[in-house]
């Protein structure tokens, strides 16, 4: 997948800012810079919130249709499926983007993948409707990093992710507002974020469920009936998700041959590689190389 620098580098060209790292970025957003995120979204690994300040957005999420309007606020989480569907002529809202990497390497922020995922997890949905004053909270700690972000502060990076994590806080606190009845047990979700958590790291060797069974310390069936009762979903399901997603991303980015990914994959061979691949995209590994799909 690619990096946060990647993916901005391949939507615009060039780093936004003088010295980025390359971990953490904010910036406005509207209708026509939106549907490059198309290009990347479901490729990055990367977490992203969007609030709404002006117009609405639609977006395709795993197959259903979700509208943005002003005050919502939506959480992309590395590996999930979404397409941008639509957006008003007059949409605008603002983009907050932290690198897969800044999150794990930093303690301060180690709740990420339990807030990013929460909302999906007990309200369905990859978004929260924030109050007018909730959102303007939001909004001015997204404009205090990227005030950072354009600084020649020394502490530059430093601060950046002590105003990261202070976000994540008041995120947090938003959540615990809005979740007051949990449809999901807190052990069950516990279990199954705890479950995504592990997803990124480990979908390319470990294509079974025993391995994220034992890295969890319960059984098999356990694991399986927690994702269905949550999700409706089986674990494979999110590991094939996961592994179609950096297929297709390395065909159409690495110089690698298929065979080569295949193996990058753990696929036992490049016929059993085509086949899984043929099935979840309706069309075989070198067509969709060559077509530059």
């Amino acid at each position: 997948m690619y990096t946060l620098r990647e993916a901005w580098i391949k939507m615009h060209g060039a780093d936004p800012v003088e010295h980025w790292d390359g971990k953490i970025y904010c910036n406005l957003t509207n209708s026509e810079v939106t549907f490059r995120a198309n290009e990347t979204h479901g490729f990055m690994a990367a977490y992203s919130f969007t609030l709404v300040t002006r117009g609405c957005l639609t977006i395709v999420y795993n197959g259903r249709e979700l509208t943005l309007c002003p005050n919502d606020l939506y959480i992309y989480s590395p590996g999930l499926s979404v397409t941008i569907l639509d957006a008003s002529a007059d949409y605008e809202g603002v983009c907050l983007l932290a690198d897969e990497s800044v999150t794990f390497e930093n303690p301060s922020v180690h709740d990420l993948v339990h807030i990013a995922y929460m909302p999906i997890v007990q309200l369905h949905e990859p978004k929260i409707m924030l109050s007018s004053d909730e959102a303007m909270r939001m909004h001015s700690r997204m404009r205090e990093i990227t005030a950072y972000l354009h600084s020649d502060h020394t502490y530059k990076a430093e601060i950046l992710r002590m105003l990261y994590a202070v976000f994540l806080l008041d995120l947090q606190n938003v959540q615990d507002k809005t979740i007051r009845h949990r449809t999901v047990p807190q052990r069950i979700e516990e279990i199954f974020i705890s479950f995504l958590h592990l997803l990124p790291r480990h979908f390319a060797e470990h294509h079974g469920i025993k391995f994220y069974a034992s890295a969890l310390n319960i059984s098999p069936v356990y694991l399986s009936k927690i994702v269905r009762q949550v999700a409706g979903r089986t674990v494979v399901d999110y590991v094939n998700q996961f592994l179609i997603m950096e297929a297709s991303f390395l065909l159409r980015t690495a110089p690698m041959t298929i065979s080569q990914i295949a193996a990058r994959l753990h696929f036992a061979d490049v016929a059993s590689f085509s086949k899984f691949f043929s099935r979840m995209k309706g069309i075989s590994p070198r067509a969709y190389r060559e077509n530059g799909l």
